[in-house]
């Protein structure tokens, strides 16, 4: 995991079964859209933390504090198509969030505290981003809920690519007991 000296952009994701990913790949190829760039399938997930540039020193600590965090499994319905207008944003999401996965972020913000990592201000918005750069279709969106049982959750990294950025699992963390 060794980056030499170089710096990794990562962030701490839940980050859907195959089951899951299916579902809302289905749900995103079926929205309406004037325009916009889909978010690839294999990169559907839901942010926890974005933590950004971290050197090895950050990511090492990142890594043992959040091997060191418990929490239980839970369960997500993602029931609703939101838009982001100022980041130009489609996203998949819950109704409300539940708490546990709102306990989730705040414990492993104020864990992750402990590396350096300073949390967004702005308050945890739960969702699954579909579209970038996107224009909505003017009808609200009915979908069939999708159901998502959150058994872990990941550190993540970002690669910038030609053909656009990917995301690679560097941890996978299992919640439980």
């Amino acid at each position: 995991m060794t980056n030499h000296g170089s710096t990794q952009r990562v962030f701490f994701a839940l980050w859907p079964d195959e089951p899951t990913r299916r579902q809302c790949a289905r749900l995103q190829r079926s929205i309406p859209l004037f325009r916009g760039r889909s978010v690839a399938v294999e990169n559907l997930h839901i942010t926890l933390s974005f933590v950004g540039p971290v050197d090895d020193t950050m990511l090492r600590c990142l890594l043992a504090k959040a091997a060191q965090f418990r929490a239980k499994p839970f369960n997500l319905v993602l029931t609703r198509v939101g838009y982001f207008a100022r980041a130009k944003v489609v996203w998949l999401g819950p109704e409300s969030c539940p708490a546990a996965l709102q306990n989730l972020v705040q414990r492993l913000n104020k864990g992750l505290s402990h590396c350096g990592y300073h949390p967004e201000l702005r308050p945890f918005a739960a969702h699954l981003t579909l579209f970038r750069a996107a224009q909505p279709g003017k009808s609200k969106i009915e979908i069939s809920p999708v159901q998502w049982r959150a058994k872990a959750f990941c550190l993540v990294e970002s690669r910038a690519h030609p053909q656009g950025v990917r995301y690679h699992v560097l941890r996978r963390y299992p919640l439980g007991s």
